[in-house]
Parts: structure tokens; sequence; C-alpha cells
């Protein structure tokens, strides 16, 4: 079978994609807060471009703006002027995994009910969400949207109906989810967050000098808003945030084993954050020293596929001793889930996002380093766009072992059926991309980047720490919605 060449049922780009970011705001008084929420969802950009939300708590009374789209086209400053003052507000930036691109499945989600009111954003997947949707849709629940957000949303006031307070609702409701999930609410009087017993998508908070508190998916975007990083959440920790101050609650720690999300450290998150007290960019650097130590080959210069492949090329370079090199300028103005309409355009996507520099490559034997391997298309096109710009030799190194097995905590990674390493041997994907030689991160080394095991490595291991959905397919709910 010809991965290249074969025809697939979406026209995503050959990349993965992460699920989302979220962030809230507490402040002792009330000000401006949509323009902070503004710089912070800016910062988690790279985490989502298919849409994003911010929701104000003004005195009790909740402002939103939610649409499709990237920060700076949602949020023009015509409409960050009409969300008003505020001491709290949640927001978040989407790439949907579960669940199509559509308005119903922005966030954050708002929900009425008998106690107040809420507003909810999650990044992560659970793996038993087709299990409580039936759950809930058989005793009365309506779904609007594809999302798991939107059940995490209704167990929470299912709970909330049962409880004397909000965060006694989250800590029930974090009985029956299962899977991935960092979280962040907002009542009409409290700030909370919460994150997954395994701890799977990161989510820390910070402090600024006025006494407020930032609570978000990465370090950079506490920086973007002025605070300082307090730490990070513990896997199975609820934070409640109140005028009263911060309230901790333990019932879920430790009674899970930690399992970040190595592909966080690889590819998700900024260069510039930190996640359980590692540096992303050191561990990226890491990952191509390794590459190079496990690796080696004669060459003449190393580049890296931008973004992310840029810093693992860098640690290849200076464990090899050969030049680093700018291989690619890339289209800044193309996200990172740029999506071509026709197959036609789409053939022609990594020329529009990538260019070659002819001077660094030409006539040189170039060493390739890029994060990851999913179908095969887009190497291929890179790998060609080398030998056009002049590259004699091209030697593809992937700072990411094989992906062999899907992932169901909040990447879209659904199915074995689209990843060329279930298909083909090392040597014949290097044949089918048109390198030299290729080498991927042995899975073995993984605990090299983080100094830790506390990582979930199951797309490349196959080694899961909950039970395996009973339904994987990633638009799972779309159907039920249609048919309605």
């Amino acid at each position: 079978m010809n991965i290249v060449d074969r025809k697939t049922s979406d026209l995503k780009e050959d990349a993965l994609h992460e699920e989302c970011g979220v962030l809230g705001i507490f402040s002792p008084v009330s000000y401006p807060i949509a323009k902070d929420m503004y710089y912070g969802l800016y910062a988690l950009q790279h985490r989502g471009q298919e849409s994003c939300g911010i929701v104000v708590n003004d005195d009790g009374l909740f402002f939103s703006h939610k649409d499709l789209g990237q920060v700076s086209t949602v949020f023009d400053a015509e409409e960050l002027a009409k969300l008003p003052e505020g001491k709290m507000a949640v927001g978040h930036v989407r790439y949907g995994t579960t669940g199509g691109n559509n308005r119903n499945n922005c966030q954050p989600i708002e929900v009425n009910h008998q106690k107040g009111k809420m507003a909810l954003a999650h990044n992560g997947n659970l793996s038993n969400a087709y299990e409580l949707r039936d759950q809930l849709e058989l005793s009365g629940a309506i779904f609007h949207s594809t999302s798991d957000t939107e059940i995490i949303a209704y167990v929470v006031t299912r709970e909330r109906l049962k409880t004397p307070s909000i965060e006694q609702a989250v800590l029930k409701s974090m009985e029956y989810l299962e899977g991935a999930y960092s979280i962040v609410l907002m009542s009409a009087t409290k700030l909370i967050a919460a994150r997954d017993p395994h701890g799977y998508r990161p989510l820390c908070y910070g402090r600024r000098e006025d006494g407020s508190y930032v609570i978000a998916s990465e370090t950079c975007a506490l920086e973007a808003v002025g605070a300082k990083l307090v730490r990070e959440l513990r896997p199975g920790e609820l934070l409640v945030f109140t005028d009263q101050g911060i309230t901790k609650y333990t019932d879920h720690c430790d009674k899970a084993k930690k399992q970040i999300c190595i592909f966080e450290y690889i590819y998700f998150a900024r260069p510039d954050s930190v996640i359980e007290d590692v540096s992303v960019h050191a561990a990226r650097v890491k990952a191509g020293e390794i590459l190079a130590r496990e690796y080696p080959v004669e060459a003449d210069v190393v580049v890296g596929v931008p973004d992310s492949g840029l810093d693992a090329a860098l640690g290849y370079a200076r464990y090899s001793g050969i030049p680093y090199g700018i291989g690619f300028i890339k289209n800044k103005y193309i996200g990172r889930t740029f999506i071509s309409p026709v197959q036609e355009e789409r053939n022609n996507q990594v020329k529009i996002k990538l260019n070659p520099l002819k001077d660094t490559v030409d006539g040189k034997r170039v060493i390739l380093v890029d994060d990851s391997i999913v179908r095969g298309t887009t190497s291929e096109r890179i790998v060609r766009l080398l030998r056009e710009a002049g590259a004699t030799e091209v030697h593809v190194r992937i700072s990411s072992p094989p992906f062999t097995n899907p992932c169901y905590y909040g990447t879209d990674v659904d199915s074995k059926e689209n990843l060329i390493a279930c298909q083909m041997s090392i040597p014949e994907i290097a044949k089918e991309i048109g390198a030299d030689t290729l080498g991927y991160l042995p899975l073995s080394t993984l605990h090299e980047l983080v100094g830790h095991n506390g990582y979930c490595d199951s797309c490349f291991s196959g080694n899961y720490a909950t039970p395996i959905p009973s339904n994987t397919n990633k638009n799972r709910f779309e159907k039920r919605l249609s048919e309605r």
C-alpha cells in the first residue's frame, strides 16, 4: 500500500494536533480582565486554532464571546470592548480531537442550573466519554455539542444539585471521569482548577504582584500576563480560588500512576514553557542529542523542520559537531492546523508553509530533524523540497518513537489505519519518504528527556493506564446529533 499517494478521508496535514489550552484569572478587584485573557490565550494559541472563547464574571453575571477562528480575529478591539470589567474570567483555545469544528463546540461551555451557573473550559479527552454520554442521554440529558467538555459539564451539574458546593460537585464528578482532563471552572463566586488523577495534560498557576492568580495550561501564558509561576497542580488535585484565598483538595491525589503526556515535551508545548519542572526546550535539545548518539551519520549540515524540530536539530548538531543551519523559512501566517479545502491544494501546502534555503543545503549532505511522522505525506514532500534545493543526501531523524497506537487522551491519532509505522518497516518508510536513512528516538530513552518515568507513552508503546474505550471514533457523537 502506498501511504503517500493513498486517498484519506480528511484533508488535514500530516501532523499531530493537540486538544486545546485553558486559562483562568481570579483578581481581588474588578478591572478590564478581558484584555489579560486575550494576551494569555494568544500565548496558548499553538495549542489550538479552530476556535476560542472568553467568559467574564461581572459580580455574578456572565458575559461571553466565542467563535471559530484564532484569538486575534475572534477578539478584535470592538469585541473586547463589549466584555465588561470583572474579577474572574475563563478562556479557551480549541483544536477539536473529538467532534467537528462548529460553533456549538466552542468553549468555555456555560451552564445555568437550579443552584446557579458555571462556565467550564477543558483540555484533554475522556476515555469513557461514550459510556457517560449514553448514561446521561438515557436520563434525559440533551446535548448540543459533540465535545467531551459538555459531558463533564453535565456530570458536574448533576452532582452540584446533590452537593453543598461547586467544589464538592467537581470532586464527586472526578470519580466518574476517566482519561485526560485539565479543567478551569468558574461559578458566580469561585474559580476552580482541577487535574485528572493521572495528570495527562499540564495545568499550573501563578501569582501577580497585585494579588491576582492565573491558571493556565502552560507557563508561557502566565508570563504573558505578568504572573510568576507558583507551581503545577498535582495529578488529582483541585484548587479553589476565592476572596478568602486558595483552598486545596487532594482527595484524588496519589491514587493513580502519573502519566504526563510525553508528547507535550516533544511537540505540543511551547519551547519556552516549563512542565513538571522540566524545560520543554531542554527536553527537545536532549532528544536531538540522543538521536545523534544513537543514529550518527556523516553529513555537512543539520537542519530542523520549524517549529518543534528546531530545538532537537540544535541538540543533534551540538552532540555530533556537525554545523547547525537554518534549512527552511516558515510562513508565519499559516498555523499548525492549516487545512486545504481540496486535495489539489493539499498537495501544495508544504510549499506554501515551508521554503528551503538553497544556500544552506545546496550540494550538501543534510540531516533533517523533525518531531514525528504520522502518515508520511509531509515528510516525503519536505525531503523532496530539500533535494530540489540541491541536497545530495537527506538523512531524516525523528525526535519521537514511531507512532504505532491510537491516543485516547487528547491527540488526534484515533486508529492504526493512518499510521505509516503500522504499515511499513523503518527501512520501508525511509524509502517511501525518499530519505537516505531514517532514525527514530528509541522508546527506551524517553525518560532521559524528563528525568523520570511518570509519563504516558501509550501512542508509542501501547501501554494504557485506563481501559481502552469501547468506541474509539474521534467524531463518535456527530452521527447521533445529525439524526435528531
